[in-house]
């Protein structure tokens, strides 16, 4: 009889821990296909860029990704998506959106969009658009604009300055066109130009 209970006890000690290993993998899986939730703070100025018109931007975020984006109005954004490739295509589109041009940093094969008498105005890290002074163009002076550039063409671009108000002022002259080099180093900044004096 003691060794039938000896057997029975057993078997009741090894269903114990067949129901715990069963919990545990039923625990495991149902981690596995539940949202993992990503939360980052963004500028809520920049919450509408994320948001885009009529909601275009964040849809094309979420149809990409597969994950699910909430924003907050104080700029926090959770991502939750079951897979972590889900969650960091969505996370790159954002920061690609959200983020900021670094000044002194070269962008290569910038869009020229506009010719002015004063300079062209360049497309680069992204969408954003910025003005190289005819000053910036090239080290000898410059009588036209379309002698050194015109719409439609690829450039290299050095970020100089950004100006009250977001203006973005770049430079070609201090980049080579052919190899991407900064040629004027770090420290190099846009001369100022002397403003024009106000009658009294």
């Amino acid at each position: 009889v003691g060794g039938q209970h000896g057997v029975a006890h057993l078997w009741h000690l090894a269903g114990q821990l067949l129901r715990r290993a069963v919990l545990v993998l039923h625990r495991d899986s149902v981690n596995d296909n539940a949202p993992k939730i990503t939360t980052i703070k963004i500028d809520p100025d920049k919450i509408r860029e994320v948001i885009g018109s009529g909601g275009k931007v964040i849809r094309e975020i979420v149809e990409k990704s597969g994950a699910s984006v909430d924003i907050e109005d104080d700029g926090t954004i959770k991502v939750a998506a079951v897979k972590g490739s889900q969650a960091q295509i969505a996370l790159d589109m954002i920061n690609e959106i959200v983020a900021e041009p670094e000044i002194g940093a070269v962008y290569e094969d910038c869009k020229v969009v506009s010719v002015v008498d004063f300079g062209a105005f360049v497309e680069f890290f992204g969408k954003q658009q910025g003005l190289v002074h005819v000053s910036e163009l090239a080290d000898e002076r410059v009588e036209k604009v379309t002698d050194v550039v015109n719409e439609g063409d690829l450039v290299k671009v050095k970020l100089l300055n950004v100006e009250r108000g977001g203006k973005y002022r770049l430079s070609i002259k201090a980049v080579d066109q052919e190899t991407g080099e900064d040629l004027y180093g770090a420290d190099y900044v846009e001369p100022e130009r002397p403003k024009k004096k106000r009658r009294a």
